[in-house]
């Protein structure tokens, strides 16, 4: 028998008490997403579900009305996580707002990306200021001495009011070759201007910078094609 009855008058209860946003949270997940998963069979028992859901749901938005500039680590060891960083790049820049982008470690090639992204001209700041993977550089020295100087180019960025999006791409990946302090970055983070959003993307984040993130993502990693086929990085998909 459907639950509904009961979500019905806890929904309605939290309307008429200011219920808190984690009751609205579990009621919304009570009441659940809809199509086959509710239980309902009846078109009008699923609309009046559905028609709570989206009293609910909208209750939720009202309670959570905050704007703030946010921390956000993508990582793992899945791929993806340069691209969820891109994506948000593109999202600013439609918005017609300005960004920057710092890549640490890499910088023997020019992806795909940043050709793609230089039709919004100076609305974008690009910096590849890397030389490789460590294997290819084969020089600790050089390539801490360019982990810091692409450092102090990102806390640049990091304190311009006028940036909305700073994206430290592979910047875990310097901190976990010890060519970045944790405390470095911290800091860094707390030159930003109120709105000023910065993603970090690398794997191996470590736990101090995701105890201050607002939003971590892992990439996991099922299955890839270059170990388990031997197929090799491919124009417009790894680069």
């Amino acid at each position: 028998m459907s639950p509904l009855p009961q979500i019905e008058t806890a929904a309605a209860t939290a309307a008429s008490t200011g219920a808190s946003a984690q009751e609205l949270d579990q009621i919304a997940a009570e009441l659940g997403p809809g199509g086959e998963l509710a239980p309902e069979r009846d078109q009008e028992a699923y609309r009046r579900r559905m028609a709570r859901r989206r009293d609910v749901q909208q209750q939720r938005v009202g309670e959570r009305n905050l704007e703030k500039g946010l921390v956000l680590v993508f990582t793992g060891d899945g791929k993806g996580k340069t691209t969820a960083a891109l994506g948000l790049v593109l999202r600013s820049l439609g918005h017609g707002e300005r960004v920057a982008v710092v890549q640490f470690i890499k910088g023997g090639w020019q992806p795909g990306e940043a050709r793609a992204l230089e039709l919004f001209g100076d609305a974008l700041a690009w910096h590849a200021l890397g030389e490789g993977f460590t294997w290819e550089t084969q020089n600790r020295e050089r390539d801490r001495a360019l982990v810091q100087s692409a450092w102090q180019r990102s806390c640049d960025y990091l304190a311009d009011p006028l940036r909305h999006l700073v994206v430290l791409d592979e910047v875990n990946v310097a901190l976990k070759l010890g060519y970045l302090a944790v405390e470095q970055v911290l800091e860094g983070l707390a030159l930003r201007p109120p709105l000023t959003h910065v993603a970090l993307t690398g794997r191996g984040a470590p736990s101090a910078l995701l105890e201050r993130a607002d939003l971590v993502t892992e990439m996991k990693l099922v299955r890839h094609p270059f170990r388990e086929q031997g197929v090799k990085a491919q124009r417009g998909i790894e680069f």
